[in-house]
């Protein structure tokens, strides 16, 4: 099944999220699938249960107050001009069945933080799994976009960087608007400050060649698909997630491959797409290396 899947739960980032998935859908004509999971409390140790107990009560008033929660959700995207809006209540963990969900899925929507938790925390653990393990494009709704502003795609050569420029350039075709791809680099550190092996002008002139031979290959593939698309190359010296941001301070749509060159393997993501998921004020797409980037979502 190929169309929009929202992860909602009622809270105020779920709200956000739903219309930002229902103006999408509203462009494109995607199907909208809306999706609530939630738990059936464990009995009491020693309370037996069944067909006769308490437990069956507390399933079916869980079922009503999930019925009640996909309704509210289908009204804003209904009200927002969504296309097809499905609902769909499930029993089970949030990032599970959405992870589930996302597999055929176009595209897999949640807001940065739901219900429960805790409050102080910027990302929720259901953006972060959903954003390490979706089968498709995923996307964390923190703030809503800002109309008219630019797809930002951070580039670094990777694979899962490779994947976030096509899907950045898509939505720069679908939206109208200007993609700007940001590649960050640094001098190394002398291995020896010592011996005053310092990086030298013709060290960061090579470094700035090769910055702008990675962004140059990186954007071949995309643009020769979207030849439409105004592109901006973007070179900076400095951290690639503090670079990224600056450049994303009016952005419609930050893009991010799940890891990039460098760190450890076993993290679910890499630094620079944790630290942009928390921070950026706009919707973040996290593309894995092995999901389509430019999946057909009608």
């Amino acid at each position: 099944m190929t169309g929009i899947v929202v992860g909602v739960d009622g809270s105020p980032g779920s709200e956000t999220a739903v219309r930002w998935a229902a103006a999408r859908s509203r462009a494109n004509g995607a199907p909208l699938r809306l999706v609530h999971a939630y738990s059936l409390p464990m009995p009491y140790p020693g309370t037996p249960f069944g067909p006769a107990g308490d437990f069956t009560g507390d399933a079916g008033t869980y079922a009503k107050a999930a019925e009640a929660v996909l309704a509210g959700a289908a009204r804003i995207a209904t009200e927002t001009g969504a296309g097809s809006v499905t609902t769909e209540a499930v029993t089970g963990g949030a990032s599970g069945t959405l992870i589930e969900a996302s597999d055929g899925a176009g595209l897999v929507v949640v807001g940065s933080r739901g219900l429960g938790g805790f409050t102080g925390l910027l990302l929720g653990s259901v953006g972060v799994q959903v954003s390490a393990h979706a089968k498709c494009p995923a996307v964390v709704v923190r703030e809503p976009a800002t109309p008219g502003g630019p797809v930002v795609v951070g580039v670094d050569g990777s694979a899962p960087s490779h994947a976030a420029v096509l899907f950045a350039f898509a939505e720069a075709e679908r939206l109208g608007a200007e993609l700007i791809a940001v590649h960050a680099w640094g001098l190394p550190a002398p291995v020896d400050p010592a011996l005053m092996a310092f990086p030298t002008e013709q060290d960061r002139d090579d470094y700035v060649t090769a910055a702008g031979r990675v962004l140059h290959d990186a954007l071949a593939g995309g643009r020769s698909r979207h030849p439409s698309v105004g592109v901006r190359e973007v070179s900076v010296e400095r951290g690639a997630s503090a670079g990224l941001l600056d450049i994303a301070q009016n952005a419609a749509l930050v893009v991010v491959g799940s890891r990039g060159h460098g760190g450890f393997t076993g993290l679910l993501l890499g630094s620079t797409s944790q630290y942009v998921l928390h921070h950026a004020h706009c919707p973040v797409a996290v593309l894995r290396a092995d999901v389509d980037p430019e999946p057909s979502e009608a």
